[in-house]
Parts: C-alpha cells; sequence; structure tokens
C-alpha cells in the first residue's frame, strides 16, 4: 500500500510540475498594424460682388478660395469660364435676361492671367497643409468689370455667372 501510495504522490507531483510549466511559457506572436493615408482635398468659396456704375471707370472686387488638403499634397486650383452662354476663360460673362456684362477673374492683383483650367499656365497652385479648417491655403480671386463697351451700354439691373471651382491634386 505504501507503495502504491508513493507512485500517486509522485505521479501527482510530475503533473502539477508540468501544469506549472505550461502556464509559465504561453504561446506568442506579433502582428503588424498599418494605415494608408490618402490624398484629399475639399475647397469652399466666398461669393463676388461688384457695384458698376457705366461710364465711371473699371471696377475691381476680389474674394477668396479656400482650399484644405492632406498635408504636403500639392494641388492646382481652378476656375471655369462660368455657366454663361459665350462666356471664356479670356472674357467671362455675367447675364441679366437676355443682357450680358463682360467681367474676368484673374490670379493677381495685377489683372494680367485670367484665372482659368490649364495647370502649370493659368491656375493657382498651392500645397496642403493638413485638413484643419486653420490649415486652409487661402487663395485670392481678383476680378474686374471694364468700363467698355459693351458693358457701358448694359441697362440697370442684376447681372450673375455661376463659378465652379476645381482643386486637380
Amino acid at each position: 500500500m505504501r507503495n502504491v501510495l508513493t507512485a500517486l504522490l509522485t505521479t501527482g507531483a510530475l503533473l502539477g510540475a508540468a501544469g506549472s510549466a505550461s502556464a509559465a511559457d504561453p504561446a506568442t506572436t506579433t502582428f503588424t498594424v498599418t494605415a494608408t493615408v490618402v490624398k484629399n482635398c475639399t475647397v469652399s468659396a466666398v461669393p463676388l460682388a461688384f457695384t458698376y456704375t457705366p461710364g465711371a471707370g473699371n471696377v475691381a472686387s476680389n474674394t477668396t478660395v479656400s482650399v484644405s488638403c492632406t498635408n504636403g499634397t500639392t494641388f492646382n486650383t481652378e476656375l471655369n469660364a462660368g455657366t454663361t452662354a459665350g462666356g471664356t476663360i479670356a472674357q467671362r460673362l455675367m447675364t441679366n435676361g437676355t443682357q450680358t456684362l463682360q467681367y474676368n477673374l484673374y490670379t493677381t492683383a495685377g489683372l494680367a492671367t485670367p484665372w482659368g483650367t490649364t495647370v502649370g499656365t493659368n491656375t493657382v497652385a498651392g500645397t496642403g497643409a493638413g485638413m484643419a479648417a486653420a490649415n486652409a491655403v487661402v487663395q485670392t480671386v481678383f476680378g474686374q468689370v471694364p468700363d467698355t463697351a459693351p458693358n457701358n451700354g448694359e441697362p440697370p439691373g442684376t447681372y450673375t455667372d455661376l463659378i465652379t471651382v476645381s482643386v486637380a491634386y
């Protein structure tokens, strides 16, 4: 009986040791976590208003376009010719019924280059600083209504056009 009891105690001790060894040495592994940040841009614009008095000279006004892009993303801001029939990048038109009023939008205060859609020629470039509103790149759009024919012969009224702002990135 004594031999059986000794054998049982020895077996129990060995099983206990084996169980302790398993708990002390768990299996482990690792895994990689990744995230891909994609380029992204958003754009907003403030309306542009002119008050034009025929015969009183050219009238200038400006507005802003705000572009937010992911940090380090290069972009070009484009302005189309507008929605008034016959308007072009070189000579935009506002309309009031069947009447039109010439105007244009420029890339600089010197009014040398009409703002258009050809990257590297008549768009405005920028680099994003992040998507937060405080990081927006603010670009000024310079506008002018020339006091030349046919503008100085147009009847009074409210003339409008709609410009589409695009950001290529």
